[in-house]
């Protein structure tokens, strides 16, 4: 039995020696950056909301784009560029002006592709 606990012993301070030890680092926070990322968060939830209403994806259906490219360039998108584009939308007249929503986001899609960006429209070349 004794054998058995200098053996145990003996292993289990090998490991302790050998297992390397993450360094932990810690930082304060301020309230201006928590307030950020929520903001951030809260304005690319409410554009995926937005892109997500049947009435929009009928459209952009009707355009040639899917949802799906939709959502991977709003993915791709910084938190100012989705802040823009939500202020944007909530400049239009109350009631919805759908066409002009959709007009924008056709723009922005233009845009990117022209850059490079994204491929959505096959029509549109990139510059080199």
């Amino acid at each position: 039995m004794n054998l058995i606990h200098r053996t145990l012993l003996l292993v289990l301070s090998f490991t302790l020696v050998l297992l390397p030890v993450a360094n932990a680092q810690a930082a304060l926070v301020a309230n201006g950056q928590l307030i950020q990322q929520f903001q951030q968060v809260s304005d690319k939830d409410a554009l995926l909301q937005t892109i997500n209403r049947s009435d929009v994806q009928e459209q952009l259906s009707d355009m040639g784009v899917s949802t799906a490219d939709i959502e991977n360039r709003i993915n791709q998108m910084t938190g100012e560029e989705i802040a823009q584009l939500n202020q944007q939308i909530n400049e239009l007249p109350a009631g919805g002006d759908i066409v002009g929503i959709i007009v924008l986001l056709f723009i922005v899609f233009v845009i990117t592709d022209v850059i490079g960006a994204t491929d959505i429209f096959p029509f549109i070349h990139p510059v080199k």
